[in-house]
């Protein structure tokens, strides 16, 4: 029996022996009772008043999301694994509460990590067959500080195969796919598409990518960790209607977390909230630098690491915030090519105007458009658009001239190190071996969409193209930072800039800036080609997020903040009420 399914039989004995009514059960001097209490779209702020007025206990909270998971997993596939250990870390800070000892906010709090964050009570397999059973012989720094905090790990999160650097065109891998953990599907129509020929089994309503999303907009747990590289937090947030903070490059460790490249990468909070997304932000926050990861310290994190002060229903009132149309929200034609570039869809675009009136109405000064100087400029080699990262079987040596080889070659570089640092548990010791026991095991599924990406950084020499590589990041960091967003802020003063869903993505995480996503409405789901007569697809979630320069953290939760209590546009999935 697997590892997924051994777990999923432990929260099936939870859900028929446990139950989920209201009991009490008396062990020593802890009372865990289980009182009617709605988990469903409750906040970690009213699960800790629960608790602190003996209304809940964590035991009586990590049972009924059990439950959850059990009742669920097989329409949404949302783990691909539960830690055994739950319960009893829950009855432990129990006991310490019952003593009088609260740990910090989120004291008993259920939260779920993305399957590449180290945990050494329960495996790390970045969704990829040759680690299945990886269990990691130390805790990701954020890890450890999740558990200081009194936080319980309750379950990894299914997600796209090592953060979807395996596969690129022309068989990209789709969103929340991996050879160990299958689709994971959306709770807001967790259907497969119906297409024939397109489908594959994959989800009709994409769940969004690298990181998941679908176990916290369904309630299995209070918030999730995510992972992003370029668009992996804001995407999955973004389709399973939720909040996610892509921090600054810097303010979390990375250590113990399978990476793509060292100079984006970022763990990062999701939630059903503004104000829990800030509160697991703070915590996930390195106070002091990490000596295991030199880009900590960058920041300036707030008093005592609490973000929660930032919380200001007013703080859209004379904000400046700029909408980068051009590109983003409009197709823009791009010098040298012959289609142009951008746009969103009708129904998009309605929400997103909508949004923009909003920010007017509570006393923002709205600044339209505010394009970036960089994909608007005429010299190709000073256009964003014109500099892609290089991702897919065509990207390999020699072929690589106009675009950008920092993933590729900070996969072979980081990836090799992250190995290195298992010691002898690491079933493969190169990013070289993977490949060929990927090649080797392929009846198993390890390559269903090939592995164009593995091949295209394997094939990278360090010594050799290391100079090369410093010139793209330089010109990744030159385009999207210096000659794209900093230059549109200090040019119009902006405090922000707002993108549809996150498509802004791309552009801030490569000189590493942050940017906080929040559900604002749903929209059609009507791709090309259409869905089969008949087929009635479910809408879709749409949200908006605010960017900012490195370390404006504050103020765009105080924005995302403001713009949530305005809307309240959230609504729980129904395929898990």
């Amino acid at each position: 029996m697997t590892i997924k399914y051994l777990n999923y039989a432990m929260t099936m004995f939870v859900f028929f022996f446990l139950g989920c009514e209201a009991e009490t059960i008396v062990e020593s001097n802890v009372i865990t009772t289980n009182e009617s209490f709605n988990l469903v779209e409750s906040t970690i702020q009213e699960m800790q008043t629960a608790m602190n007025e003996g209304r809940l206990t964590a035991q009586g909270l990590v049972q009924q999301y059990l439950t959850r998971i059990a009742l669920y997993e097989n329409l949404l596939n949302a783990t691909i694994s539960v830690n055994p250990n739950a319960m009893a870390v829950a009855e432990q800070l129990d006991r310490e509460r019952a003593e009088g000892q609260v740990r910090g906010p989120l004291h008993g709090i259920p939260i779920a990590l993305k399957d590449n964050i180290h945990t050494i009570d329960m495996p790390t397999t970045g969704g990829a067959l040759a680690f299945a059973g990886l269990t990691p012989p130390y805790d990701a720094t954020l890890t450890k500080k999740l558990r200081e905090a009194g936080a319980i790990i309750i379950a990894k999160t299914v997600m796209t195969e090592l953060a979807n650097w395996v596969s690129g065109a022309p068989l990209d891998m789709p969103d929340n796919y991996s050879s160990l953990g299958g689709y994971g599907f959306n709770p807001y129509d967790p259907r497969r598409d119906p297409r024939p020929g397109i489908g594959d089994g994959m989800p009709v309503l994409s769940p969004g990518g690298s990181s998941s999303g679908i176990g916290t907009s369904a309630n299995l747990w209070a918030a999730n960790v995510g992972t992003e590289t370029s668009g992996s937090i804001l995407w999955p947030s973004n389709q399973n209607m939720l909040v996610g903070i892509k921090p600054t490059v810097g303010r979390i460790s990375r250590y113990g977390i399978i990476p793509i490249t060292a100079d984006q990468d970022t763990a990062g909070p999701m939630a059903r909230n503004v104000t829990d997304a800030t509160i697991l932000f703070g915590v996930l926050e390195n106070i002091e630098p990490d000596p295991n990861d030199p880009s900590t310290g960058r920041c300036e994190p707030p008093t005592d690491g609490d973000y929660t002060t930032f919380l200001d229903a007013d703080s859209l009132r004379g904000a400046r915030i700029g909408i980068p149309r051009a590109g983003f929200v409009e197709p823009n034609t791009v010098v040298g090519t012959e289609n142009p570039r951008g746009g969103i869809s009708s129904s998009q675009f309605e929400l997103f105007e909508e949004a923009i009136a909003i920010l007017e109405e509570r006393g923002a000064t709205v600044i339209d458009p505010a394009n970036l100087p960089t994909v608007l400029d005429p010299d190709p080699e000073r256009n964003l658009f014109r500099w892609s990262i290089c991702a897919g079987e065509d990207k390999t040596r020699g072929n690589d001239e106009d675009c950008s080889i920092v993933f590729k070659y900070g996969m072979k570089r980081d990836f090799n190190a992250w190995l290195e640092s298992l010691g002898s548990i690491a079933p493969v010791s190169s990013l070289t071996e993977l490949r060929e026991w990927n090649t080797e095991n392929a009846l198993l599924g390890t390559i269903k969409y090939e592995q164009s990406l593995l091949d295209i950084s394997d094939e990278v020499d360090l010594d050799r193209d290391r100079a090369r590589y410093e010139a793209d990041r330089e010109k990744d960091i030159e385009l999207a930072g210096t000659h794209g967003i900093d230059a549109a802020i200090a040019e119009y003063d902006l405090d922000a800039l707002l993108f549809p869903m996150n498509r802004g993505s791309n552009v801030a995480a490569r000189p590493g800036y942050p940017s906080v996503i929040v559900p604002f409405g749903m929209v059609g789901n009507q791709p090309e080609p259409a869905f089969p007569e008949g087929f009635e697809a479910r809408p879709g979630p749409f949200g908006v997020s605010f960017t900012g320069l490195a370390c404006s953290e504050p103020g765009l939760i105080g924005l995302a903040y403001a713009f949530e209590q305005a809307t309240q546009r959230r609504t729980a999935p129904s395929s898990a009420p």
